[in-house]
């Protein structure tokens, strides 16, 4: 099926709405959590903590360790949402930004906490750039090292990457809506990949950002059996809904391979097996639904998967950015019709 030009709907600009700054916040700060009250207790506070004013919006994943009741008693300024029923982070996050009131929605996890309260001031001003529609903040995994990840190789310029980390970034809410959010199928695990290759199909770029690096503390109430099942099942569901031909079949054998080396490397080879089973299957499934990216996304996709972050103007002289070049509004109303459609329920 022939794919139409990429384009989605002409981006908010930052710090210009036409009411007074005190009265629309200019960003949503989202955090969805499950049972982890003490952590996002923190992640919370520093939220409530950025200047200027943020909406701090807070969607439960059906906690039953009274976070929902610790939000209303100590933090009644943060906007609420709590769920009867668990629907994981990639749904709720989808669910977040579509309710969040503000042009742009700011996602961390919920171990995490913003480092400074200018964070979210100065990631907005990097949407300055026509074409970025997501910023990747830095990050640091305080647990396991220093290092600072998912920064910016220089203070200076626009860089940008073929993904990010679903713990620090920030996100133009209406181009988020337009292309459906979140994959509802991947559920948890390569979500973010999948939204950030749909994203760039679209004519858009993820910019990496110099601020101040989110601290984020690996809670150890994680399911780490089920992440492994889910991440295995999800790469291959990854590749066979994005990758277009002639690059499917040999992207999905280095994708099979690895998953299974990943599993015999780490001790879990039955876990990624019944994983990489799920994606299989679930690929049979879809067979239908099966909408890959251009080649001259992938092409790009590739390029900066494997060699890492390059400046704007260079990802705009490539074959991808003579394609962006002539979006128009038809094609973004196509794009947002064969995309999955956002989860406000």
């Amino acid at each position: 099926m022939p794919h139409p030009t990429p384009a989605a709907p002409a981006p908010d600009a930052p710090a210009q709405d036409a009411r007074p700054q005190d009265a629309r916040p200019q960003a949503t700060v989202a955090i969805v959590t499950k049972n982890r009250r003490e952590y996002a207790r923190a992640a919370i506070r520093s939220a409530l903590a950025q200047v200027p004013r943020v909406e701090v919006l807070v969607c439960d994943d059906g906690s039953t360790d009274g976070t929902p009741e610790m939000v209303r008693a100590e933090f009644p300024e943060a906007v609420l949402h709590v769920s009867e029923r668990s629907a994981d982070i990639a749904v709720q996050r989808t669910r977040a930004t579509a309710l969040a009131s503000a042009p742009f929605v700011f996602c961390i996890d919920d171990d995490a906490a913003f480092s400074s309260p200018d964070t979210v001031a100065e990631a907005l001003r990097l949407f300055d750039h026509p074409r970025v529609a997501l910023v990747a903040m830095p990050f640091v995994n305080v647990r396991v090292s220093d290092r600072v990840l998912q920064r910016a190789p220089a203070p200076e310029g626009t860089y940008v990457a073929s993904g990010f980390v679903g713990t620090a970034y920030g996100v133009r809410r209406d181009v988020f809506v337009a292309l459906g959010g979140y994959r509802p199928l991947l559920v948890h695990q390569y979500e973010e990949e999948d939204f950030a290759i749909r994203l760039l199909d679209a004519g858009y770029l993820i910019r990496l950002a110099s601020t101040p690096p989110i601290h984020h503390f690996h809670s150890p109430t994680r399911n780490r059996e089920g992440m492994d099942r889910w991440g295995a099942r999800n790469t291959i569901l990854f590749t066979w809904h994005n990758v277009p031909m002639p690059y499917l079949v040999a992207h999905m054998a280095a994708t099979s391979v690895n998953a299974f080396a990943a599993g015999v490397r780490a001790g879990t080879t039955g876990r990624k097996l019944r994983g990489m089973a799920a994606g299989y299957a679930d690929c049979l499934r879809q067979r239908q639904e099966r909408t890959p990216v251009r080649g001259e996304t992938y092409r790009l996709y590739r390029r900066l998967k494997t060699g890492g972050p390059l400046p704007a103007a260079v990802a705009e002289g490539t074959a991808w950015g003579r394609v962006a070049a002539g979006a128009a509004e038809s094609a973004r109303n196509a794009t947002a019709a064969r995309r999955p459609q956002a989860v406000v329920a």
